[in-house]
């Protein structure tokens, strides 16, 4: 009999977990993706000679099957602890906020993302229609709004709120940021980071995320999301200079609204299994890096399960 064979579409880290967990069980497991680079919403496109983060700004370890992960990713100088204090910033002036340990990385997160890849990307394949596919079954590894599009009546879906991440490059360090900061009851920013403190390198560069109100309001065109943005961080850091160079990158589906409570994944197994991971599946109700790894292994362990 031959081996079953799974479509995970979406290449993010849930997608790639999951296919991970499959290949482990002997399930061949072929992952889509639309995009040009695997990674997901862990983006570190090249800017400028270097890796910017521009999705997910760092990740945090509680469960102890991740943490085995990133004490492998550490051991073998992957990923480092960063920091475990933000700067809070507002209205009211500066604060500081201290919590668990955020982990950041050399080569930037989209790194940890293919690391864990058990097998070849089809990139830049868009899968229009479950139908098309041949598969014994599927694996939908995405934001809740466009696996929607293409499984409507699979789950009750979580809505998700759009970012737009505004990177900008300086000759030098203009700032007193340490590392990055919370910023509350700001119109256009929610949180700043020092992406050379995060990185390792040094390097004078800064990523804002908008607020989800700004972002709505430049999501045709996100390059007008700049000037309010780069306004909003001179005046909150204290920056007279202008950047060298700026970058904007639009998330329309940047982090969930809500999660599906104490499912850590969807698998139905009428007809054809369809799975669903990604970080709305927490159980623990704080959607981040590590729940969707979490996600994504444990839905691929149930689904070989199913399989064989």
């Amino acid at each position: 009999m031959a081996s079953p064979r799974v479509a995970v579409i979406g290449a993010g880290l849930s997608g790639v977990a999951c296919a991970q967990a499959l290949a482990e069980r002997g399930v061949a497991a072929e992952i889509f993706e639309r995009g040009r680079a695997p990674g997901g919403r862990m983006a570190s496109p090249t800017l400028h000679g270097r890796r910017v983060d521009l999705g997910a700004a760092y990740f945090t370890v509680k469960d102890p099957d991740f943490a085995a992960v990133v004490d492998g990713w550490t051991a073998r100088g992957l990923t480092r602890p960063w920091t475990d204090t933000f700067d809070v910033l507002s209205p009211d002036g500066g604060d500081a906020t201290t919590g668990p340990v955020r982990f950041a990385t050399p080569d930037g997160l989209r790194s940890l993302v293919r690391d864990l890849l058990p097998a070849e990307v089809r990139l830049e394949s868009a899968v229009e229609s479950l139908d098309e596919l041949t598969h014994d079954a599927v694996v939908l590894a995405m934001p809740d709004p466009q696996a929607a599009r293409l499984a409507p009546d699979a789950s009750e879906w979580v809505e998700y709120e759009p970012v737009i991440a505004v990177a900008a490059g300086w000759p030098d360090r203009r700032w007193a940021l340490a590392d990055a900061a919370f910023v509350n009851d700001d119109p256009d920013v929610s949180f700043i980071a020092d992406d050379g403190a995060r990185r390792g390198d040094g390097a004078a560069v800064l990523v804002a995320h908008t607020t989800a109100a700004r972002a709505r309001s430049h999501l045709d065109r996100p390059d007008d999301a700049v000037a309010p943005v780069l306004a909003a961080v001179a005046r909150l850091l204290d920056i007279t200079a202008a950047p060298s160079w700026t970058h904007a990158h639009r998330w329309t589906f940047a982090k969930p609204a809500d999660t599906h409570g104490d499912a850590e994944f969807g698998l139905a197994t009428a007809g054809r299994p369809l799975g669903i991971c990604g970080d709305a599946w927490c159980a623990s109700g704080s959607p981040r890096v590590e729940s969707a790894w979490l996600s994504g292994r444990r839905l691929g362990a149930a689904l070989a399960d199913t399989l064989t």
